[in-house]
């Protein structure tokens, strides 16, 4: 869905780009009302003179800094977004998308709403007819995940022609006592960002459909030795077809004379993902 053809309104994100030096650039996000103003290390911009300009413009601040002027990316939103715990990052979310194969109209089961990246990308990818379920045993990361969620939602309006789907329920629980949840819902996929996965196993496994895939996000290796343990001990009927990491290579090409190289700065490891599939025990 393209954005709405028309200027900034009040209420809705813009996403204010500063060019510094080495081709790197500062980005800056912020909410527009009439009153406020964009802070930036080049001087100030009154949020008034942004409404009404169309996206893609370059203002001056009052220092004289340029500004380039636009619609934040659903990936820049979460890079930039307020947070609580780590975020999956953008790179990993695209990878685990792919692993369990998520389709619009999917029941997507979610445990660790975190900060609401994860939330954000499944409920995108579940379109309006789908449904996302996204347990937290944390209070204050249960509430973080849901105001990140309605704020982007609600953004989102103002300067789109639709609206973006009201398809994650957030729950606060434990999702290893959440059994009896589980009986109402067939799920097409399972997305776990939690500390100890193998405790949701069990609990999620009759309700995942047949050849339905549960991809795990872990920051330690070591944690993926303890998750495909247990399944083994437990024999808990889970393939793990594959583990991953991945990493980004950036490079920094500068003009006259072109200097190509790697970026100081590049996006190494931050989780390792693993992929399971639920089969169905051979009977003896």
């Amino acid at each position: 869905v393209s954005p709405r053809p028309g200027p900034f309104r009040a209420g809705e994100l813009a996403l204010a780009e500063v060019r510094r030096k080495h081709g790197r650039t500062l980005k800056v996000l912020c909410r527009l009302a009439a009153e406020a103003v964009l802070s930036s290390p080049g001087g100030v911009l009154p949020h008034r003179d942004i409404i009404g300009q169309l996206p893609g413009q370059v203002l001056r601040t009052s220092g004289g800094t340029r500004l380039l002027l636009r619609r934040p990316s659903l990936e820049e939103y979460v890079l930039l977004m307020p947070r609580g715990p780590t975020i999956a990052y953008p790179k990993d979310v695209s990878a685990m998308l792919m692993m369990t194969d998520i389709h619009p109209g999917d029941t997507v089961l979610e445990s660790g709403s975190g900060s609401g990246a994860m939330s954000l990308f499944l409920s995108r990818a579940v379109g309006p007819k789908g449904r996302v379920l996204s347990y937290e045993i944390r209070d204050d990361h249960h509430s973080l995940a849901k105001k990140n969620y309605r704020h982007w939602r609600s953004a989102w309006e103002i300067g789109h022609t639709d609206e973006w789907p009201d398809n994650v329920e957030f729950i606060l629980k434990d999702i290893s006592t959440a059994a009896a949840d589980m009986k109402s819902v067939t799920l097409d996929a399972v997305v776990l960002d939690m500390l100890d996965p193998q405790c949701a196993l069990p609990v999620v496994y009759p309700s995942l459909k047949q050849g339905g895939v549960c991809a795990v996000y872990l920051a330690n290796i070591t944690q993926v030795i303890d998750l495909l343990d247990r399944i083994r001990s437990c024999k808990l009927p889970f393939l793990c077809e594959r583990i991953i990491e991945v990493t980004h290579r950036s490079w920094s090409v500068l003009p006259v004379p072109y200097i190509a190289r790697p970026s100081h700065c590049q996006e190494a490891h931050s989780a390792f993902l693993t992929k399971l599939r639920k089969f169905r025990p051979l009977l003896s």
